[in-house]
């Protein structure tokens, strides 16, 4: 069986890491990766592919960037090309950025099978361009594998046929333990970071990531949200690996950091495990680190009103603030009253999501 692999941003490649490396040595399984080019400058896109030991990708579809239909209708064209030589009998789409949507299209529309790792997922919020992608990947897909048990309910209500609705646990945390197992192995001190971290003497720290076009494209939002981390800095050091997009509004609405407030180049996952997994707190409007946050114990605040993976919220290591200042540092000195106590991790959230779906696939 031929199987493309298809990866178009950052959090893509930490999902198909573990895929790839589950799929090493099975017989008759040639699993090809596929990389649209979505993201595609050395910090954001190569080094993660080093960090994750994934090989250079088979196919590399040169999308770049654009507006939402200009990215989407270049991965379409270039990935029908792909798919009329090569012929592949299925195609596994993972998450929910325009590379998802785009291939997921393409290979119905040639008759070739399609899986969606993570899916099921919904925000219910239309307003979210990843939301839309995740409902029209789950409307023509063969094969839903799913990281939590909210994602079952929704594909069931939404009229999927529960034999096809395989519940498997969780490839970013798969990623996550094999990383973190690593980490003990490699020294620290040869991360760019070490010497900010070390400098800090054991002082506790916050981790923060902000990219989403709600937070950083309306200059009011944004500047909220720099209020607000900026007078936390008073007490905290923070973390902020910059992501191009919001460095660029930040220029553009002339907001200024705080001092303690230290702008970092974007980072390897690992070196970004290293700083977030003993962080005294996480904030994020990402969905992948709220998962990985959870997996891991670390008090999070999701600077969003709403999420398409509750059960990170339900088991009360993450929180959802939204984005006005008052309600960030009003949950941020709640945790410092009254810090999560470490639970359990979610159901299947032990490192073998991969091999179950190639079981399922009968590989």
């Amino acid at each position: 069986m031929k199987v493309f692999l298809v990866a178009g941003a950052r959090p893509n490649f930490m999902k198909i890491a573990p895929i790839y490396h589950a799929a090493v040595g099975r017989a008759g399984l040639e699993c090809l990766i596929v990389h649209t080019g979505q993201h595609y400058d050395y910090e954001m896109s190569q080094a993660f592919f080093d960090d994750l030991e994934l090989p250079r990708p088979d196919f590399f579809l040169e999308a770049g960037s654009g507006s939402h239909a200009e990215q989407t209708a270049r991965i379409m064209v270039a990935f029908e090309k792909v798919c009329l030589e090569q012929k592949p009998d299925l195609v596994m789409v993972v998450g929910d950025v325009n590379s998802t949507l785009a291939c997921s299209v393409v290979a119905k529309k040639l008759w070739i099978k399609v899986a969606h790792v993570e899916a099921g997922l919904r925000s219910f919020d239309l307003s979210m361009p990843e939301e839309i992608n995740r409902m029209v990947t789950d409307a023509v897909s063969d094969y839903f594998f799913v990281t939590e048990e909210s994602a079952v309910r929704n594909l069931e209500h939404e009229g999927k046929a529960a034999d096809r609705i395989f519940f498997v646990g969780h490839v970013m945390i798969d990623n996550l333990l094999r990383q973190v197992e690593r980490l003990k192995e490699i020294d620290g001190r040869n991360f760019s970071v070490w010497p900010l971290k070390e400098k800090l003497a054991g002082r506790a720290y916050l981790f923060l990531t902000l990219h989403r076009p709600a937070n950083v494209d309306d200059a009011k939002v944004l500047g909220g949200i720099v209020a607000a981390l900026n007078q936390l800095a008073q007490k905290y050091p923070i973390f902020f690996p910059v992501h191009p997009r919001t460095g660029k509004m930040l220029q553009r609405f002339g907001l200024k950091l705080d001092e303690n407030i230290m702008p970092l180049q974007p980072l390897g996952f690992l070196e970004s495990l290293f700083l977030w997994r003993d962080a005294f707190l996480v904030l994020t409007d990402s969905g992948g680190l709220q998962e990985e946050t959870t997996a891991l114990g670390v008090p999070c605040l999701t600077l969003r009103d709403n999420t398409e993976r509750p059960i990170t919220v339900e088991l009360g290591t993450n929180r959802l603030v939204g984005s006005h200042p008052q309600a960030i540092l009003g949950a941020c000195a709640e945790y410092e009253k009254d810090r999560p106590r470490p639970r359990p991790a979610p159901p299947l959230w032990d490192g073998r999501a991969a091999y179950r779906i190639w079981e399922k696939l009968g590989t």
